[in-house]
């Protein structure tokens, strides 16, 4: 079994390395029962076709996908945290009884705000440690509301196709990111600290607590997407970097803060394009300051 799964890997590496792999394989499934050896045998499998896509941890695309996957996942929990609770504020502030409001919900909204939970609770999960686990319950999630949307169920306020892609490219970048780089703890705690700020004030203000919260407005869905640009490019100085590389996994991270922003100004497609710009003028501010430093 083993020889036949290396062939699964691209032939230069399987002339370097296949042997080795063959070897090691053998030896550990030796003495495993059926169930774990069929569990090394399809880690093998992924391994082989994330060499064969360059999605390993050696490959340049293996380490931008490590770095995109934790702020991936925060961006997602943000778009899922927001739709939670902008229904809980309504349930709140509505005069009608709470018990009315919930015996009166159809099947297809529960289903999404359970579903918006999922996310939220595997994405806390995923930066708090337990990765694996917690990327298993997101993903699910993310995919569950994929297909919802696709099968074109009435989501009060929100359109299709742009929370559908959202989804399904957040769990693609989830997913790429390569085994041995999963739960970077300093980048998963700035990516728990994105969510934070792009939450919160948001939810402030749709409370009607305080309006323009921290002084700058919420309108538009911008404020998710100003926080996660600025965190960009807080990872890129620190790392002492030109920033394109780390704005570059801000911006594969962003699809569902853009979704947000577009459904939230009910299809507008042109306050979603103006966020989008914060990306390439935040790279060009944080090349400018890192040649600047680095004359100094």
């Amino acid at each position: 079994m083993s020889d036949l799964l290396v062939r699964l890997y691209p032939a230069e590496y399987r002339a370097a390395y296949g042997q080795e792999i063959v070897d090691v394989h053998r030896e550990m499934t030796a003495d495993l029962p059926r169930p774990a050896r069929l569990r090394a045998d399809a880690d093998l499998v992924a391994h082989a076709l994330r060499v064969r896509l360059g999605l390993d941890s050696a490959s340049p695309a293996g380490r931008f996908f490590a770095l995109a996957a934790p702020f991936a996942l925060a961006a997602g929990a943000v778009g899922s945290g927001l739709h939670l609770t902008r229904w809980y504020t309504g349930l709140v502030l509505s005069p009608a009884p709470v018990w009315v409001q919930l015996s009166t919900m159809d099947g297809p909204w529960a289903l999404s705000l359970l579903l918006s939970l999922l996310v939220c609770v595997g994405a806390v999960i995923a930066l708090t440690g337990g990765w694996v686990l917690g990327v298993g319950v997101a993903v699910c999630g993310l995919l569950g509301r994929a297909a919802l949307w696709s099968a074109a169920v009435p989501v009060p306020g929100e359109g299709a196709l742009a929370p559908v892609a959202a989804a399904l490219l957040t769990a693609a970048v989830v997913l790429a990111c390569p085994a041995d780089r999963r739960g970077d703890r300093p980048l998963s705690a700035a990516a728990g600290a994105m969510a934070a700020a792009g939450w919160f004030p948001v939810v402030v203000v749709d409370a009607g607590a305080y309006t323009g919260a921290f002084g700058v407005t919420t309108d538009y869905g911008a404020w998710p997407m100003l926080v996660l640009t600025f965190t960009g490019a807080a990872v890129a100085l620190r790392s002492r970097s030109s920033g394109l590389r780390e704005l570059g996994a801000m911006a594969v991270a962003s699809p569902p803060l853009v979704a947000y922003a577009y459904t939230d100004v009910w299809g507008d497609p042109w306050p979603a394009l103006g966020i989008l710009l914060l990306l390439p003028v935040m790279a060009t501010a944080t090349v400018v300051c890192e040649a600047v430093r680095r004359r100094r």
